[in-house]
């Protein structure tokens, strides 16, 4: 009777995903990539958080209270539940080998593909700065290396990111057409939520001050809420497209619920604004409540410790990498 061949484990997913620490983490993270993030982990992805100190300077003359922010990052991250056992947080600027992978990347990719690129065009208008470094239109080539860095299978982003991730992938084939095949060329993973407005009615973002933060407290989160905007008309119903403002206002709450929108608006009903912002505010608080408390059990020993590791490990892949681009360049 022949035995059976042992079949052969089939490797983890690897993931490349992160932020850049110019401020906390809010709703629209959570719900746009974090949690995301903490199913893939739980299913037995081998996930990297890059928190990308660098990056901070693409749209700004100087990275402000960076330290703060780099370890603000990392306590959201262990908040919402990524497990730094098993997950590789690292920063930026303690990879060397990251910037060295650019160069031959930038190589692959003309001026003009870079000037098109969308999501580079609104972050200069969102800037509002009247000029703009170099670093804003490589901001892509540096996303590439982080990604390729690690040989990532997948990317979770948001919609805006796309075309970001769409220069990653260019460069990966290119790479492999000229030198041999070294990279796998990366997926989007999108979330199905929908991008979540801020409470001035626009994209929810930390540098337009719109956004509910993860670490927000009960009372700042009331008030966020009691400030945002709505519509005339009493009956509350969920209309993304006709009643965008209301209707986002129904999808958080509906998200902080794990509940379908409709009914959570159909409960709502003739209460008008304030009952759906009372819903909203009792719905989001209730959702914070246990990652407040585990972010506020955090101490910064324990921050940098999760860095340092994850720098070390992150630095060994890197260095491992380069060595491969170099072999196959030369």
């Amino acid at each position: 009777m022949p035995v059976p061949m042992p079949v052969p484990p089939v490797p983890p997913v690897t993931i490349l995903t992160g932020d850049r620490p110019t401020g906390p983490l809010h709703l629209g993270h959570y719900f746009g990539t974090l949690a995301n993030r903490v199913r893939l982990q739980r299913e037995g992805a081998d996930l990297f958080v890059l928190v990308a100190d660098y990056q901070v300077l693409t749209d700004r003359d100087v990275a402000d209270r960076l330290t703060e922010h780099v370890e603000g990052l990392v306590a959201d991250y262990l908040a919402v539940g990524i497990d730094p056992g098993a997950a590789t947080i690292f920063q930026h600027s303690a990879v060397p080998a990251l910037n060295q992978l650019m160069l031959p990347f930038l190589s692959l990719v003309s001026v003009a593909e870079l000037r098109r690129n969308p999501t580079v065009k609104e972050e200069i208008e969102v800037s509002g700065q009247a000029t703009v470094s170099g670093l804003m239109f490589t901001y892509p080539v540096h996303q590439a290396a982080d990604i390729l860095f690690c040989k990532a299978d997948l990317v979770p982003v948001g919609k805006d990111q796309l075309p970001h991730q769409e220069v990653a992938r260019l460069i990966a084939r290119r790479f492999n057409e000229r030198y041999g095949p070294v990279f796998p060329v990366p997926d989007a993973l999108l979330s199905d939520t929908p991008n979540l407005l801020g409470t001035d009615g626009r994209k929810m973002s930390k540098s337009r001050g719109n956004a509910i933060a993860l670490s927000a407290s009960p009372d700042e989160t009331a008030r966020l809420i009691k400030g945002a905007r709505t519509d005339a008309e009493r009956h509350i119903t969920y209309e993304p497209d006709t009643r965008p403002e209301v209707s986002n206002l129904v999808r958080l709450a509906a998200l902080c619920q794990g509940r379908d929108p409709r009914l959570v608006a159909e409960e709502i009903g003739g209460g008008g604004a304030a009952a759906l912002k009372k819903v909203v505010i009792e719905s989001v608080n209730e959702f914070l409540r246990p990652i407040r408390a585990r972010r506020a059990a955090l101490d910064r020993g324990e921050l940098r410790r999760v860095l340092r590791r994850g720098n070390e490990r992150a630095n060994e892949v890197a260095d491992r990498t380069l060595a491969e681009v170099r072999a196959v360049m030369t």
